[in-house]
């Protein structure tokens, strides 16, 4: 009698508490967030839990007859010189994005000054992120050549206009895998940098001015201002653009896809990962794979918080 008794009156000051504002304001926010948690659950952590199990796993399409391998699929990812060369591809992107971000600093600093078309070029610069990727990897490889590099390895937008200036033509992809890994990376810093200005440009307005004019009452020429106002101020937005860069480099897929299919040492991890999964038909090695990338993603975001850490509010 005493444990009904304890839980009726338990049960009434819940309900009279939701009556209330603040259970109402907790109960709607928790019904809202329901549908987006179970989202999450269903399509993103279920499916990634079942990918590290598989990665241990040697299976097919159709996850029959799946074999225990222990981590066989491991020691395939980091000795087998097929799956390891993409992955040292990635090196490429990651130091293109280092660049990427230099200069994107740079050309964010000199937009926040008072030139004219500051805003044109904005909009200017901010425009190939707009664009859908495969349309930008379709662009440069009539860019880079005219077919498929092989027959017509001369032609292209970028021989011509070389030709036009009395310069010799090159086969930009098909000679060097370096050159060849080079123009891709060009692409993808064409692709994403505006972005990067763009948000570098919002940090940097958001000083107050009252300090860059204090600064040149003390003298402070404009690069003592960068590296003692500007970018102390702005560095969690560094911090946030360098995750999302590297991030971006190691996971790229369409444009060396589209563009060179891969050739002549362009293949990337991510493709290399996809072909493993659906043209060869294993997917517990691409399992391995994803869960290597996912690693390397993990390991160089901290590596990135500890260089650029933050001193003490």
């Amino acid at each position: 009698m005493n444990i009904q008794q304890d839980r009726q009156p338990r049960s009434k000051s819940l309900l009279r508490w939701l009556k209330t504002y603040t259970g109402q304001k907790y109960f709607t926010t928790c019904l809202f967030l329901l549908a987006p948690v179970l989202l999450l659950v269903l399509f993103t952590a279920i499916p990634a839990l079942n990918m590290v199990s598989y990665s241990f796993q040697e299976r097919d399409q159709f996850g029959l007859n799946a074999r225990w391998v222990g981590l066989d699929n491991y020691k395939a990812v980091f000795t087998q010189s097929d799956i390891l060369m993409p992955l040292m591809t990635s090196v490429y992107y990651m130091a293109g994005a280092v660049v990427q971000i230099v200069v994107a600093l740079l050309i964010a600093n000199i937009l926040c000054t008072k030139i004219r078309w500051a805003n044109f070029f904005k909009g200017v610069i901010f425009f190939p992120y707009m664009m859908n990727g495969i349309e930008v990897a379709i662009i440069f490889r009539r860019f880079f050549y005219a077919s498929d590099g092989v027959i017509n390895k001369y032609e292209g937008i970028l021989n011509s206009i070389i030709q036009l200036f009395g310069g010799e033509p090159r086969i930009w992809l098909s000679a060097s895998p370096v050159l060849a890994n080079i123009c891709m990376v060009f692409v993808s810093n064409w692709r994403y940098i505006g972005f990067n200005i763009i948000m570098f440009i919002g940090a940097i307005q958001s000083i107050n001015p009252e300090i860059f004019e204090a600064a040149n009452l003390d003298g402070a020429g404009e690069g003592q201002q960068f590296r003692y106002i500007i970018f102390p101020s702005i560095r969690p937005i560094v911090t946030l653009q360098m995750v999302l860069a590297i991030r971006g480099a190691i996971s790229v897929y369409e444009i060396p896809y589209v563009i060179a299919q891969g050739r002549n040492g362009t293949e990337s991890f991510v493709m290399k990962s996809v072909d493993t999964a659906f043209k060869m038909q294993r997917f517990g090695l691409a399992s391995a794979m994803g869960i290597v990338l996912l690693l390397i993603i993990i390991f160089a975001t901290v590596l990135q918080r500890l260089v650029l850490k933050e001193g003490d509010d």
